[in-house]
């Protein structure tokens, strides 16, 4: 067990047969995603074995968990190799995000974080918004690369997260995808929500949230294509979600079903998407800013195999 709340307790009798993060938050009134982030991070044992979110637990079996601090106690700010700033002014801070980095801390999350990073360099950021995500406006996940936008004034955070909810704002990504996408324009309408037995994942559900993705690929190779994506709206996994329901998963994205063999003979470690430009009405005066971001070395050398072997 690594340091935090602590509890050590007898699985009651009602929980038996129920998943363990079902349990979890049950016990301790976590939702169910924060839950199941305690568990991936190790920090569940039952009968002093590490257990994962979609096992079992047996009624008086021994529960030891390790659960995040509570709201108002942050993890402390600490720096942020690679991630650089793109601009900077008195109401916002553009960052280039780095792999392995999350947006803000979330419970199970120990890892680096772009709200940490910029407290870290002496960044003030907006006070607006949940106490761990003060400032963010928009999020990616900690395994996509790319630019990013942070409030650091009220006026910044208000107007921004106006814009994202308006649909204001541009967001461009670009994705290599197994296979090949037919037609190879095109624009993805399909609602999204909590995978229906899976909680930790997202997939396409009648009756989701409406989310939108359009699409064009721009270079094609023999096992996959890379794909130049505008998001209309962003949901959770959105790309990862479309594409995947396509059967054309971004190529090292095995959550949602791509061959782990294509990533590993093009040295990707993760899902190959970058949000690669993103622009917005500038909060002081609504003149239109953009910002764009080179990929990063994992993906730029993916590419080059794959152009030499084509």
């Amino acid at each position: 067990m690594t340091s935090g709340l602590y509890r050590a307790l007898p699985v009651p009798d009602g929980l038996e047969g129920q998943r363990v993060d079902q349990a979890l938050s049950r016990l301790f009134g976590l939702s169910r995603t924060a839950a199941a982030e305690v568990a991936d991070a190790g920090n569940v044992q039952v009968d002093g074995r590490v257990r994962g979110k979609g096992e079992r637990v047996t009624g008086g079996s021994w529960l030891e968990v390790e659960l995040p601090p509570p709201p108002g106690e942050p993890a402390p700010p600490a720096p942020v190799e690679g991630m650089t700033v793109l601009y900077d002014d008195e109401d916002v801070v553009v960052v280039d995000k780095p792999v392995g980095v999350a947006a803000h801390p979330s419970p199970g999350w120990e890892g680096p974080t772009v709200v940490g990073g910029l407290a870290a360099a002496g960044y003030r950021i907006s006070t607006s918004g949940a106490a761990e995500r003060q400032g963010v406006v928009h999020r990616l996940d900690a395994a996509t690369t790319g630019v990013m936008v942070v409030a650091k004034s009220e006026r910044a955070y208000t107007a921004l997260k106006a814009a994202f909810k308006e649909r204001t704002v541009e967001k461009g990504y670009h994705a290599l995808v197994q296979g090949h996408p037919d037609p190879s324009r095109g624009t993805i309408d399909a609602p999204i929500d909590r995978h229906p037995r899976h909680d930790w994942k997202f997939a396409v559900v009648s009756g989701g949230r409406p989310s939108v993705t359009h699409y064009e690929v721009i270079e094609a190779f023999p096992a996959a294509s890379l794909v130049d994506i505008k998001l209309e709206t962003g949901r959770t996994h959105q790309i990862r979600v479309h594409f995947s329901a396509l059967r054309h998963p971004c190529v090292g994205d095995t959550t949602y079903g791509a061959d782990p063999t294509l990533a590993e003979r093009l040295g990707v470690a993760r899902q190959w998407l970058h949000a690669v430009r993103l622009g917005f009405p500038h909060p002081a005066d609504g003149r239109w800013v953009e910002f764009t971001s080179d990929y990063p070395a994992d993906l730029a050398g993916a590419l080059a195999i794959l152009r030499a072997e084509s």
